[in-house]
């Protein structure tokens, strides 16, 4: 396995792998699959109230009559895309090549900050045409559960942000990138999520 290579301001530092901070490594991971693993919680509650929900229209429209499939699906590419380009920038982590991992962190962060802007737009267009989550019981189970991921990615591309400034002041250190991998289970967790909504919510919605 290819081990990333850290840089430190002791010449005499020993930067071979495993090293003191391994501990530290070790249990932050963990307390982040613990994190995701309520976070899996939540959305699994929000998906069975939209199963239970989304045939109480009220007399509205049905998800049939909303729901775009091509947009669903451009969004599903886009965010994809964002998931790969994620793994490069790791891949560019375990190599020490900062240019590189700050390069796909701004792709990455590019396509997530497209994603959120036609997630928005179809929310706008849905309330335009008044069919706000004030509607029926289904429309609100399905702003919830899609709004819920939407706002995750929204943290996520602060996140990113804020993960770019610290590689490009200290470059990959035993920090940067235990938040590099940290961050980046995040955003794969965001696009496992998106897939099931994709899935459950849109595709099987215009069936």
């Amino acid at each position: 396995m290819i081990q990333p290579v850290y840089h430190t301001s002791d010449p005499h530092a020993d930067t071979s792998y495993p090293d003191s901070h391994q501990d530290t490594f070790s249990k932050t991971v963990l307390g982040f699959w613990m994190y995701l693993m309520t976070d899996c919680i939540l959305f699994a509650t929000l998906f069975a109230t939209y199963a239970v929900l989304h045939n109480s229209t009220f007399g509205g429209a049905t998800s049939q009559e909303l729901f775009s499939l091509p947009l669903a699906f451009s969004e599903t590419m886009i965010l994809l895309c964002s998931t790969v380009t994620c793994g490069l920038a790791m891949l560019a982590s375990l190599k020490n090549r900062t240019k590189h991992i700050i390069g796909w962190l701004a792709v990455t962060f590019m396509l997530g900050a497209i994603f959120i802007s036609m997630e928005f737009h179809e929310f706008k267009h849905l309330i335009h045409e008044g069919h706000s989550w004030k509607e029926s019981a289904f429309l609100s189970s399905f702003f919830t559960l899609v709004g819920t991921h939407g706002l995750h990615v929204s943290v996520g591309l602060l996140w990113m942000a804020v993960l770019i400034g610290q590689l490009m002041y200290w470059g990959v250190t035993v920090h940067t990138f235990r938040r590099l991998v940290v961050f980046s289970m995040f955003w794969h967790f965001l696009d496992l999520i998106w897939i099931f909504i994709f899935t459950f919510v849109y595709l099987m919605g215009v069936i």
